[in-house]
């Protein structure tokens, strides 16, 4: 059965509008922006029922998003093959394309596993996502459900480099957005802490008339004799005042 031709310069334009505006994200969660590449490759790329998004890191993946419950069993089965699709792409940092699983030689077990979940064809793109000395590499699958969804014709390439190039500007901005928001959790944390650990040293200076610098190195010294935070000693001794009757 020959595929649909695909008017690829339309395909191309329209693809690139919508990565370009999911690239522009600048305040959205990594999670967040995972979920949306899936949804936007299955609205978007002719023949394409579903999509997977797996971090790797050191060669261990660290996150997955993937389209369809489907999809998130025949990773894990993937990973318990330890062959596919997805090794392969990550092993030769180059697209890998099986264009018809029920044919597939390569990896057997898997191309089984593939049939049983409904995916006749694949294509997966690995890209490094980081900056020089990041090992940090995101392959981005694309499944259908027909064979030879995903063909070598004129323009598929340009696709292809396409998407990899704007996912990984994607995924940059929303890397950059979870450092941010960690790093002003940590300083509201940072700040709340040393709000307590004020107040726990103005406690101890009122009770037992010490100085500042004193009333600090007993936080330390109660610390370290229970192996515990300073913050959390000055919590616990600013709740103990607030439940004393005045």
């Amino acid at each position: 059965m020959t595929p649909p031709k695909t008017d690829w310069p339309v395909f191309t334009e329209r693809l690139a509008r919508d990565l370009a505006e999911l690239a522009r994200v600048g305040e959205a969660s990594t999670e967040h922006v995972l979920q949306r590449i899936n949804a936007l490759v299955v609205r978007d790329i002719p023949g394409c029922s579903g999509g997977t998004v797996q971090v790797w890191e050191s060669e261990l993946i660290t996150q997955v998003a993937t389209s369809h419950s489907e999809l998130t069993m025949l990773l894990d089965r993937e990973r318990a093959l330890g062959q596919g699709v997805s090794f392969a792409a990550l092993s030769s940092m180059n697209q890998v394309l099986a264009e018809d699983l029920l044919h597939e030689e390569r990896w057997p077990g898997y191309a089984r596993a593939a049939i049983r979940y409904g995916v006749r064809s694949v294509m997966m793109l690995p890209f490094h996502v980081g900056s020089a000395g990041d090992d940090t590499v995101v392959t981005l699958g694309l499944y259908a459900a027909r064979p030879q969804a995903f063909g070598a014709a004129a323009g598929a390439n340009a696709w292809a480099i396409l998407l990899a190039e704007q996912v990984r500007v994607a995924l940059r901005n929303a890397r950059d957005y979870d450092v941010a928001l960690a790093e002003a959790l940590q300083m509201q944390e940072a700040l709340a802490n040393r709000a307590e650990i004020d107040q726990a040293k103005g406690i101890l200076m009122h009770a037992r008339g010490l100085d500042a610098e004193s009333a600090f190195q007993e936080l330390r010294r109660v610390s370290q004799h229970h192996q515990i935070k300073v913050s959390d000693v000055a919590r616990k001794l600013v709740r103990e005042q607030r439940k004393d009757p005045p």
